[in-house]
């Protein structure tokens, strides 16, 4: 884009067209905020004193966070020697470790801060951090899981409760919340953030913030949020694990920054960068991420963390020729600190003195670093969160459990029920629950419950006997393994349909399957297990699925044809008590999905804000539009779908201004009407779509979400309200900005439904 509006002829100043002034001005207003943005805070006298006495020494140590040498997740790609527990000890005094992070040894991190603050040099306290992604002991349904509740206030309270449990083991920091938008369910890291949509990611991502550090970061029970993976990491090609990504930089501000601005408007103090590159640039050294648009227009004031040694990294991406010069690069883009490697406490000091480095860019990061201790209130109170007596009243408190247990029932999604099949009765009716996952602990908690107690999970088996009760018509058999036929195993599942009314099989991903490294090509349940369901099926019993897994999958043959089919997703601590829940309607599913489940793997990456192409698959005529051969281009379930045990009717889309002027606010109403004689929580959602735009947008955009309790019979209006801002979009000037033109809206109960109003904004 070329432009100048300095001074210049008036039959050039004529020549410049409004739409070219605009885009100049936008610019210029954005360089303008980005300056203003990067002036320092004001000096910290504390700080400022540290520093003009630190070695060069110290102050790369402080840009060090290396593994507890207590940690249980020994991972290392590089195949380095882990430091002992006396290595560590005698860093500490030396002053050359910032801190140490998955260590839950809360007496092992108290001496290590003893050491720091008694017996160092310089006195400056440890930080204590851990991968905190979804609970501690107590543990909470993953993070996909949590989203499809569509409730930030809920992401919130587990947050909150996985802070007051961690931090009673020592620790200030959780690298969490992940808030990568993904639309590639192949990628094995979707299970940590909040799916496929922007606009949800960004309100939950706010919502685990606040969750973290709660109101005050220098109490007891806060810990230091830390959004990751900035940024981009979800639309890695191909679903696969830290692959490259190329998008242009207006999608990259449309859909994957949004949660991170909305993580650091709610004060996050530091972010984690991404594995990826963006446009052939790796994150943990681009400039244009770090700098310029992190602390340029967003002034963000905290710290930003490397993931596991992705500073070193650098090399295999073919960006730094060798440590120094990756050190040089990272630090100069602004990634302050290396997580997990030595590499910056190697390097920095040689390069300093040898003027490849200026000394004022290690001072830069260690200013950040301190200051963020400083907020965190390490320096007036180092033992605050180490007191090992908490834990004895915070650990899996009653209401940590309830909440988990609620946390979990919201988590799963209805996606059929053929003929009411669900809620099963309590009595009259013999069932048999069949699968792998049926009496399973194990598997329960899912990726990244580095510290959970899986054998301290209520399985389904366990929870259908509570809820039943003893001498219940019921039968337990696994079947196969997770991976595995285990002899006789289907013909005893088979034979205990037989004797049944009704089968109820448990079944789908290991833990293993995802998570990071966890990238695969064909998001099916395993063979042994779908050999399982057909042998089931053929009996021609009612049959409900429960699928357990951490990503949309592509069902098939008995699985995709079952009566019923709940989506459960790893749980956590509570997971057979909430699936018994729900099975046997003590509460109503309230579920919705957070990603688009496709007919086929092939379809991937699959997502409902696709944009309409050319050639849209828009009439019967199949040939030559945007579609594959074999399939449709509809999901199989669609992002926001999920049922209840009622009917759910949704009345017109009513607009309250058909030409609201650009100064007025837009009211959307529609009549939720619950047909059924079950008590109904629906979840109403607005979805709009700018019918032309300068830049093609999406065929709809989520841009609001309501809680609705129906009684039987009981008729509601839910009504949004849309602004400006929510009708916004990113330019090829890079400007955030609603255009005039024709606008649709729908409520509706999911991405692909609902009755279509539209409104012109003037």
């Amino acid at each position: 884009m070329d432009f100048d509006i300095l001074p210049f002829s008036g039959s050039a100043r004529r020549k410049l067209s409004r739409r070219a002034f605009l885009a100049g001005s936008a610019a210029l207003a954005t360089v303008a905020r980005a300056l203003a943005a990067a002036r320092p805070l004001a000096p910290d006298p504390h700080i400022e004193d540290l520093l003009r006495r630190m070695t060069l020494e110290e102050k790369a140590a402080q840009l060090s966070i290396f593994r507890s040498p207590i940690s249980s997740a020994a991972i290392n790609p590089q195949g380095r020697r882990e430091p002992t527990r006396e290595d560590a000890m005698e860093d500490v005094r030396r002053g050359l470790a910032a801190g140490y992070f998955n260590g839950f040894d809360i007496a092992f991190n108290r001496e290590l801060q003893r050491i720091a603050v008694e017996e160092s040099r310089l006195r400056i306290p440890l930080i204590f951090a851990a991968d905190v992604i979804h609970g501690l002991k107590t543990t909470y349904p993953i993070p996909l899981g949590e989203a499809a509740s569509f409730d930030p206030e809920l992401c919130r309270r587990t947050a909150r409760a996985a802070a007051e449990e961690a931090s009673a083991f020592g620790l200030h920091w959780t690298f969490a919340p992940a808030i990568d938008v993904a639309r590639d369910e192949r990628w094995g890291r979707v299970l940590e953030g909040a799916g496929e949509d922007s606009w949800l990611g960004a309100r939950i991502a706010a919502a685990r913030v606040r969750g973290f550090q709660g109101d005050d970061l220098r109490a007891d029970d806060s810990l230091l949020a830390c959004p990751k993976h900035f940024a981009g990491y979800g639309g890695v090609e191909g679903g696969m694990e830290y692959n490259t990504v190329d998008i242009p930089e207006t999608e990259l501000r449309q859909v994957h920054l949004p949660p991170f601005k909305a993580a650091f408007d709610a004060g996050a103090l530091s972010t984690m960068t991404a594995f990826n590159d963006i446009a052939g640039v790796p994150c943990t050294a681009n400039r244009r991420l770090l700098t310029e648009i992190l602390r340029g227009e967003w002034r963000f004031r905290g710290l930003v963390v490397s993931d596991f040694q992705s500073v070193r990294e650098l090399i295999d991406h073919g960006y730094a020729a060798d440590e120094a010069d990756a050190v040089v690069k990272a630090l100069d883009a602004g990634c302050d600190v290396a997580l997990g490697d030595d590499i910056y406490r190697r390097h920095i000091p040689a390069l300093v003195r040898k003027r490849r480095l200026a000394e004022a860019k290690v001072n830069e990061s260690a200013r950040r670093v301190l200051r963020v201790k400083k907020a965190l209130g390490l320096f007036e109170n180092p033992y605050r969160s180490l007191d090992p007596d908490r834990r004895k009243y915070v650990v899996r408190r009653p209401d940590m459990v309830a909440l988990a247990r609620e946390a979990a029932r919201k988590s799963i999604v209805l996606l059929k029920n053929k003929n009411d099949l669900l809620p099963l009765p309590r009595t009259g009716k013999s069932l048999a629950f069949i699968g792998p996952y049926v009496p399973d602990t194990a598997q329960a908690l899912g990726a990244w419950a580095l510290d959970g107690e899986p054998e301290r999970a209520v399985s389904l088996e366990q929870g259908v006997r509570a809820a039943l009760g003893p001498g219940a018509p019921c039968s337990f058999t696994r079947g196969c393994a997770p991976e595995d036929a285990i002899p006789g195993g289907v013909e005893a599942a088979v034979r205990a349909v037989q004797d049944a009314d009704v089968a109820v099989l448990y079944l789908g991903e290991p833990e293993r399957m995802s998570g990071e490294s966890a990238s695969t090509t064909s998001i099916v349940i395993p063979p042994c297990q779908q050999d399982l369901a057909e042998a089931v099926a053929a009996t021609g019993k009612p049959l409900v699925v429960i699928l357990k897994h951490g990503r949309a999958l592509a069902l098939s043959g008995a699985v995709r044809a079952a009566d019923a089919i709940l989506c459960s997703w790893f749980l956590g601590s509570e997971s057979g008590n909430a699936l018994a829940d729900l099975l046997f309607g003590d509460f109503s599913p309230q579920g919705r999905l957070p990603v688009s489940f496709p007919q086929a793997s092939g379809q991937e990456p699959f997502y409902y804000d696709h944009r309409s192409t050319g050639r849209p698959q828009s009439d019967a005529i199949a040939a030559f539009k945007a579609r594959y051969t074999e399939v449709s281009n509809e999901p199989l379930f669609a992002f926001g779908h999920g049922l209840t045990y009622s009917t759910v009717e949704y009345g017109e889309t009513l607009v309250s201004a058909p030409r609201p002027t650009r100064n007025r606010v837009v009211k959307i109403s529609a009549q939720l009407l619950n047909k059924g004689r079950r008590a109904a929580h629906e979840t109403a959602q607005l979805y709009v779509h700018e019918r032309v735009a300068a830049i093609t947008q999406p065929v709809r955009q989520l841009k609001g979400v309501q809680h609705v309790e129906l009684a039987p019979g009981e008729a509601k209006m839910v009504e949004f309200t849309l602004r400006l801002p929510d009708l916004a979009h990113v330019h090829g000037n890079l400007a955030d900005r609603a255009d005039h033109g024709a606008y649709d809206v729908w409520i509706a109960p999911s991405a692909i439904s609902g009755r279509k109003a539209t409104f012109f904004l003037a």
